[in-house]
C-alpha cells in the first residue's frame, strides 16, 4: 500500500524557518519524480517545488525561489522541504506527490494528506 506521510509543519512568524518532510513507503520512491504542493482559500493548488529520482536536478515555482530548498534521501525514502524567510502568503496545508517527470501532474494515489503551515505577520 502506497503511503506519503508529512510533518513539520506549524506556526511560525513572519520571516521564520520550517523543514516539513514527506515519508514515502510501500512502493519504489526512488524511482519517482516528487513534488510539494500547497493548497490555501486564496491561491488553491499549486506546484511550490519539484525533484527528479536523482535529487540533483528540482524546480520551484517563483513565489518561493531563492527562499524554499527542496531535497530528498532516497535511502530514507524521505523528501524535505527546507522554508526559510516565511510570508504570510505562504501559509497554506502543504502535501507531497508523486508526479510525473517534467510536469505537474501527480500521479493517482500517489500523495499525502497534507500539513499545516501558518505564517503570521
Amino acid at each position: 500500500q502506497v503511503r506519503l506521510v508529512e510533518s513539520g509543519g506549524g506556526s511560525v512568524q513572519t520571516g521564520g524557518s520550517l523543514t516539513l518532510s514527506c515519508a514515502a513507503s510501500g512502493y519504489t520512491y526512488s524511482s519517482d519524480c516528487m513534488a510539494w504542493f500547497r493548497q490555501s482559500p486564496g491561491r488553491g493548488h499549486e506546484g511550490v517545488a519539484r525533484i527528479k529520482p536523482g535529487g540533483t536536478i528540482t524546480y520551484y515555482a517563483d513565489s518561493v525561489k531563492g527562499r524554499f530548498t527542496i531535497s530528498r534521501d532516497n535511502a530514507k525514502n524521505t523528501m524535505y522541504l527546507q522554508m526559510n524567510n516565511l510570508k504570510p502568503e505562504d501559509t497554506a496545508i502543504y502535501y507531497c506527490a508523486a508526479i510525473y517527470c517534467g510536469s505537474w501532474s501527480k500521479k493517482d494515489n500517489y500523495r499525502g494528506q497534507g500539513t499545516q503551515v501558518t505564517v503570521s505577520s
